[in-house]
This record gives structure tokens, sequence and C-alpha cells, in this order.
């Protein structure tokens, strides 16, 4: 089990969740996009939720191991997802950058 810190909010998941979770934010961040992933989670009250994350550029995350004994939720579904999302982008062919005219913006009309 780990302890996530998702901006000021704290969640409690499993590690492979966990890790795939901050691996697919590196991704996101690197590729200069922006992409959700829901998560279920242990909230800080201790109810099972499921937590939706925004994940771009300007994400703040953290996780941290924890010595919890408590069963983290199944997330094996979300994982086999979020992980096949991180090999999306390397299969991916590179966009062609678009050739924009070059305009004179001191040019009087």
């Amino acid at each position: 089990m780990k302890h996530v810190t998702y901006g000021e909010k704290s969640l409690f998941m499993g590690d492979d969740a966990a890790d795939v979770l901050l691996e697919y934010a590196r991704v996101v961040a690197d590729t200069g996009k922006a992409d959700t992933v829901t998560l279920r989670s242990i909230s800080p009250d201790g109810n099972t939720v499921e937590a939706s994350l925004l994940l771009n550029v300007s994400t703040v995350l953290m996780t941290e191991s924890t010595h919890s004994d408590v069963e983290p939720p199944d997330n094996s579904a979300s994982v086999e997802d979020i992980r096949e999302r991180i090999e999306r982008p390397a299969a991916m062919p590179a966009e062609e950058a678009w050739d924009r005219p070059d305009y004179d913006a001191t040019a009087t009309l």
C-alpha cells in the first residue's frame, strides 16, 4: 500500500496502482498533454472511493510507502489500462510540425 498525495488530497492505494500512476503522470507531462485516470482508493476517513485525477504538465503528485495492513482496493483493470496508455505515446508516429506563414506584425496595411 502506498500513500499518494495529489495536490492537497491524500489517498491510499495499492503499490501497483500508485507506481503506474506516477509513471503515467511523468509520460503525460513529457508529452505536454493532459489526461484523466480513475483509481479505487482509500480516503483519509477510511472509505473506499473512486478518485479521478487530472494529469498534466502541472500535476503535483507524490507517492510514499506505508506499513499499513489494510487490503488495498482492486485496481487491476485500471492498472492495465494505464500501462497501455503509457505504451501508446511510444508507438504513435511523431506529428508533423505545422508550418505557419510568417506574418510581419509591424507591416502596415
